[in-house]
């Protein structure tokens, strides 16, 4: 029988916050575990910014919401990294409330090969996401699509109101920016509350013309997400002493996106000591189930479908019987006394709200396993590249241009 996860009275993240600010600044815990905790109550902050100018994006889009009409463009969700990964979380609440057809293309696959995706003859909306808004890939892909195709229109999100983007593009007519709060611009090196919050506004943009609705939705996500941030703590700081070598993330739908992100935070926090990967369930029984070993922790994100859920649980069934993880843990979106094909269940006490929903609390769990396994590893969470590979912005790189059949250096 699985174990079930119960709050306490002081949890493993709050101590950190405790701690005096030398010692956070001598360990590098100024910035990740803050902007971690922050992340429920600048999610209101979030969606009142993009509601409140609701009505121009509107106007800036002059597009219908009712599926009726004419013809919606489609709607291409543009970043890099986890900036991507904001925009595969919140494709499908994108596409069933505007009804249109939506896709997540990387801004790094539209940099080289744009013309495989995008026709000049069509119209399309780019919703672009980018924390620092200073990524040489974000500006130089807005610069060539504003170039190359005029039938495309931009809403550019980021969380640097001095970035690039909002500096070169503000005045751009095909162009509306959205900048969010600065205290979501994340100082860490890993994206955390840049992150949500960006999902956040990418939910929000769903719900233009049904704003009471999402307004519901998110103050219960937030009053479970304060409830789910000290019990997650507890447990991610125990699996992360436990000195795993490698973290499977799963998960289905827009928590597939929350896998994704969730295996990056714990390789970037980690400089790589401990190797994160993720799956979809049914994806993982063709191949990389091979890489599921006694060394392996398996973490699931149960959907809130019944179908859905029916097809996970077969599989980590199928792991248990096999007996192929070190450990097996479920996030369910509902209370549940425990399952036996998993060694601990928590749960995130959210009834009915469907998974286009989640990514924003579920991500969470990712967020503090890979804080605690980077100070498990020894390595400073703010600054966790003590070789430099990677940086909170990524470097400039050369930028080409396509001409005709040639690539030119500009």
């Amino acid at each position: 029988m699985a174990r079930t996860v119960n709050e306490k009275q002081t949890d493993a993240l709050s101590a950190i916050l405790a701690l005096a600010e030398e010692e956070k600044e001598n360990r590098g815990l100024l910035y990740t575990p803050l902007e971690i905790a922050q992340q429920p109550q600048t999610w209101g902050s979030t969606c009142s910014i993009c509601f409140s100018r609701s009505e121009e994006i509107i106007r800036f889009l002059n597009l219908p919401f009712d599926g009726k009409t004419r013809t919606f463009p489609r709607v291409i969700l543009v970043g890099a990294g986890t900036s991507d990964y904001i925009g595969q979380s919140v494709q499908s609440v994108l596409a069933r409330q505007w009804r249109c057809d939506v896709a997540a293309i990387p801004s790094t696959d539209l940099l080289t090969s744009m013309d495989d995706f995008i026709r000049a003859d069509r119209p399309y909306l780019w919703i672009s996401f980018s924390r620092s808004g200073d990524s040489p890939e974000a500006v130089a892909v807005v610069q060539s699509a504003l170039a190359r195709f005029p039938l495309v229109r931009h809403i550019l999100i980021t969380c640097n109101q001095q970035s690039r983007l909002a500096r070169e593009f503000e005045n751009n007519p095909r162009v509306f920016l959205l900048v969010l709060g600065d205290e979501v611009n994340d100082r860490g090196l890993a994206m955390t509350s840049s992150f949500s919050n960006m999902v956040v506004a990418g939910q929000s943009l769903a719900h233009l013309h049904s704003q009471e609705l999402y307004c519901d939705i998110l103050h219960r996500i937030r009053g479970a997400a304060a409830d789910f941030m000290g019990r997650c703590s507890d447990l991610t700081a125990e699996l992360a002493e436990q000195n795993f070598s490698k973290v499977c993330f799963l998960g289905t739908g827009p928590l597939k996106a929350v896998a994704r992100e969730s295996a990056l935070k714990g390789l970037e926090l980690t400089a790589g000591r401990l190797h994160g990967f993720w799956e979809s369930y049914l994806g993982l029984r063709h191949g990389p189930l091979s890489a599921i070993d006694a060394r392996t922790l398996v973490v699931g994100f149960i959907s809130a479908d019944q179908c859905a859920r029916s097809y996970e649980l077969d599989l980590l069934a199928e792991l248990r019987e096999k007996r192929l993880p070190g450990r097996i843990v479920t996030v369910y979106p509902f209370f549940t006394d425990g399952i036996s094909i998993s060694d601990d269940v928590i749960s995130l006490n959210l009834e009915h709200v469907p998974d286009d929903y989640r990514p924003a609390i579920d991500v969470i769990f990712g967020q503090l396993f890979g804080l605690f396994a980077s100070l498990c590893h020894g390595i400073s969470p703010d600054h966790p590249s003590p070789n430099g590979a990677i940086s909170r912005v990524v470097r400039p790189i050369k930028i080409y241009e396509r001409h005709s059949s040639t690539w030119q250096h500009t």
